[in-house]
């Protein structure tokens, strides 16, 4: 179904507890409701990205302080990747800061890497930036299941954030991982000086793909020192957890991913989180340059709430599902 954006408004604008019924009755209906993703996101290209992203302490336009390092060899990767199985993750994901994929060497060490970690028995997602159709390939024939690319937020507000990558660019680089049969991995940031609307319009964009994604990461915005984001002040709680809920309501078969801006968020507003339809979570102690959580504090939490890791055979099924009714409603 398509959505329109006073739809999207109605479901945001319930009740609070309306809201969160909604959201914990669709996600009963759809997925286990106990299960949660567990992935592990390493940086293996880091800093000096071209692109001018006002919240990236990665940025070439910040001054940030951040180390430049090149492309990891497989074998340092290969090792964070066989701690992050032991771990408990399920997902590894690589991301490198570049604008667009590289061919030649970089390219060839990568699909070797790929292959290493898949053969581990873990599933694989890359975020690397812009790929021509026959890198998505050549990535999904090496053993890359999911590919991320995040909208960040709507059209209208996006060139207040970036202006070397058009909005456009970003759908059509989500079709060429669909076309080469991929996941797609994509979502947003929250509590960049955007309109709530324009958080809505995002997630109306997101939902009104064909299929819709089968990842949604939701970040809280971490406002890094150097950027031109630094100083602003973390989301409201509230709008965050509302966010969340709208995703999990109008994309019942996604995983939605809290993300960036847990070191924010006590044990509290996580559980409201994960009662709202979260139900992914990146362990380890840094998501690429950014601080994360302890994995023996997101463990305690899980245990808490009695919530369990997702078997990736399922979540896998889900999506299968998911992908099934979107070529029905074409």
């Amino acid at each position: 179904m398509r959505y329109t954006l006073d739809e999207i408004r109605d479901i945001y604008h319930l009740p609070f507890t309306t809201l969160i019924f909604r959201a914990q009755e669709t996600h009963h209906k759809n997925q286990d409701p106990s299960g949660v993703q567990l992935c592990t996101l390493k940086s293996i290209k880091t800093g000096a990205c071209p692109e001018d992203c006002k919240y990236c302490p990665q940025s070439a336009h910040a001054e940030t302080g951040l180390d430049r390092e090149d492309l990891l060899d497989t074998a340092t990767i290969l090792k964070d990747a066989e701690a992050a199985k032991k771990g408990g993750s399920t997902r590894f994901c690589m991301g490198a800061a570049w604008r667009r994929v590289p061919y030649g060497d970089q390219f060839d060490s990568l699909l070797n890497t790929v292959g290493v970690v898949s053969d581990m028995g873990m599933e694989v997602c890359c975020t690397l930036g812009s790929l021509e159709q026959d890198q998505a390939i050549a990535l999904r024939d090496a053993g890359c299941a999911v590919y991320n690319h995040n909208l960040d937020t709507s059209r209208e507000f996006y060139s207040e954030i970036i202006t070397t990558r058009s909005f456009d660019e970003r759908l059509d680089n989500i079709r060429k991982v669909r076309e080469a049969g991929m996941e797609v991995c994509s979502g947003g940031i929250i509590g960049m000086g955007e309109s709530v609307d324009d958080r809505l319009k995002m997630l109306q964009e997101l939902a009104n793909l064909e299929p819709y994604p089968d990842s949604v990461p939701i970040n809280a915005l971490i406002a890094c020192a150097g950027t031109p984001l630094e100083g602003r002040e973390f989301v409201d709680s509230f709008e965050f957890v509302r966010i969340i809920a709208t995703a999990r309501i109008i994309m019942p078969k996604t995983m939605v991913r809290l993300s960036a801006g847990r070191t924010e968020m006590n044990e509290e507003l996580q559980a409201l989180c994960y009662l709202a339809g979260a139900n992914s979570i990146f362990l380890g102690e840094k998501l690429l340059t950014t601080p994360n959580p302890e994995s023996s504090d997101d463990y305690k939490l899980l245990n808490k709430l009695g919530l369990t890791s997702l078997d990736p055979a399922e979540a896998r099924a889900i999506h299968a599902r998911a992908d099934d009714e979107s070529a029905t409603l074409v």
